[in-house]
């Protein structure tokens, strides 16, 4: 998995145009329609710079934010301290999650399980979600579609600019295993009024339905809902994004 070493300290003002509090108030209303325990503790997992973490928090829940980059909860620790809230991050690979309890809700969002290299690596996350969780816990996650992979993403080059940067995003698709290798080339805007330029690179890999299906059913999860693009729609052949609602079947000791 990559660090995000450079890609934390753009990756806020790159994701601007995403509506935090508005997936927020989804993926509690899921909740709200699936839970059944009384375990208020929520991870989010691969929580990156905390923007998910801080909207749940406001909304009640009691938040440990997981990821495996210090670049991106460096930045998510200020955005803390900024609105004295009261999450708990820690650095973990998600891959080995450890807890010290568990948890009664999991988040795992932003096509996060995409960042990983294959399914081995995703039936770890997954076994690891359910070591941890209550009985009868959910686990709410994303996946980026293999059409999103095929027809959007690609061999597709994207541009993206703030007043202070400029980025170049461009894509390279390994058609026979519907990987999609991204580099991206930073510009930002210097005192000087010169441009200083920085690069990161990471892959994204699209798992099909039935390969998440039977990974969730082998480590102990019942797959409850599968939602479209943010709705609670079915997905279609042109979804990009799907949402799947499963909850941890394994009774722990005391429950």
């Amino acid at each position: 998995m990559d660090g995000y070493s450079v890609f934390a300290r753009y990756y806020d003002a790159l994701t601007a145009n995403i509506d935090y509090k508005k997936r927020a108030e989804y993926f509690h209303e899921i909740i709200k329609k699936y839970n059944m325990t009384e375990n208020n503790i929520l991870l989010d997992l691969a929580c990156g710079t905390g923007s998910i973490s801080m909207e749940m928090s406001e909304i009640g829940y009691d938040v440990i934010g997981v990821d495996y980059s210090p670049e991106m909860l460096g930045i998510a620790m200020e955005k803390k301290a900024v609105n004295n809230l009261n999450i708990q991050y820690l650095c973990q690979d998600m891959r080995d999650i450890d807890m010290f309890g568990t948890i009664g809700i999991t988040l795992c969002v932003l096509d996060s399980i995409n960042h990983l290299a294959d399914a081995d690596d995703v039936e770890r996350v997954f076994r690891g979600i359910s070591l941890f969780s209550e009985y009868n816990g959910l686990f709410i996650f994303d996946v980026n579609t293999v059409y999103k992979h095929r027809k959007i993403l690609a061999d597709n080059t994207f541009t993206y600019e703030t007043d202070n940067i400029y980025c170049i995003w461009e894509n390279s698709l390994d058609k026979s295993t519907d990987e999609v290798k991204m580099n991206l080339e930073f510009f930002e805007l210097a005192e000087n009024g010169l441009y200083m330029r920085s690069s990161d690179s990471f892959s994204e890999k699209a798992y099909s339905e039935e390969t998440i299906e039977n990974l969730l059913e082998k480590t102990g999860f019942e797959l409850v809902a599968k939602y479209g693009d943010d709705t609670f729609e079915k997905p279609t052949e042109t979804t990009q994004r799907i949402i799947y609602v499963a909850r941890c079947i394994i009774k722990k000791e005391g429950c």
